[in-house]
């Protein structure tokens, strides 16, 4: 049996992971002095509340190499082969953490891929991973289509709120507001395994219409693979992206994600966007 391990930055949810046969091992939420599990102690509108009151940002602690061990050694105790795919290694050490455990526990029934995205990003290689599992992929085979996909991997969202950009420090205080006071708001990817901002625009809907833009002028979606979208603490928003892009999204399979604490520290609520793979 080929079990497919994910952390908690994948954002696919208990229920979902449920469905998929998927595990999940959370990161840690730190507020200060006080620690939280992603997902198991703290949910996803819990920690968007504590973000709306706290004077600076959170941060997160990776899965540390021991918490691996303990899963490797159970889910191959049996003969069970290992999938991982987990944040990108250069967000989070999550990744090495993972490849330190394997060569621990041994090599030989453990693949692991580093996806080099994160959120619903990663939660679509966790889909496409489990429709391949399903079909009766091998775990080498699992392996090497990842490694494929995972640089066809894109992730678009418009964010909508630059506070938590500016106290994170990625703008600067007058930037953050010059663009709330003209409804500034940019739109971000995923590039070199890193949160990127790749422009701006007055709105929602107009970063909507500049992802579209994305997608004419630059690539289009394969849509014989899945597609995720994705919110951070507002549904409405998502499915208002959803609906934006239905004609774009015809025929893929379509995967709802609330964005979590890692991706959300930085953003804030009201985002959203899309994860697809780029039809070759």
């Amino acid at each position: 049996m080929i079990h497919i391990l994910t952390d908690s930055t994948s954002d696919i949810g208990l229920t979902r992971a449920a469905q998929l046969g998927v595990e999940i091992l959370p990161l840690t939420v730190l507020f200060g002095e006080e620690s939280f599990r992603d997902g198991v102690d703290i949910t996803s509108e819990e920690f968007f509340d504590r973000l709306s009151k706290a004077d600076t940002l959170p941060t997160t602690a990776q899965i540390p190499p021991e918490t691996f061990v303990d899963a490797f050694q159970r889910l191959t105790a049996d003969g069970g082969q290992v999938l991982g795919l987990f944040i990108s290694s250069e967000m989070s050490g999550t990744y090495q953490s993972a490849m330190i455990a394997r060569g621990i526990v041994g090599e030989e029934n453990i693949a692991i891929v580093d996806t080099h995205t994160v959120t619903f990003g990663l939660g679509l290689l966790v889909e496409t991973a489990c429709r391949l599992r399903d079909q009766g992929f091998s775990l080498a085979e699992l392996a090497a289509e990842m490694e494929a996909l995972a640089p066809r991997c894109r992730l678009l969202a418009v964010v909508d709120t630059l506070r938590y950009l500016k106290m994170g420090g990625r703008i600067s205080g007058v930037t953050a507001m010059v663009g709330g006071i003209l409804g500034i708001t940019p739109i971000i990817s995923i590039e070199n395994g890193l949160v990127v901002s790749v422009g701006k625009s007055r709105g929602r809907k107009a970063g909507f219409q500049f992802i579209r833009k994305w997608l004419e002028e630059k690539e289009a979606i394969d849509t014989s693979l899945p597609v995720a979208f994705g919110h951070t603490n507002m549904p409405s928003a998502m499915e208002e992206c959803m609906a934006f892009f239905q004609k774009e999204t015809a025929g893929a399979q379509l995967c709802p994600s609330s964005i979590g604490a890692v991706v959300g520290t930085h953003v804030g609520p009201g985002a959203a966007g899309l994860a697809y793979f780029v039809k070759t």
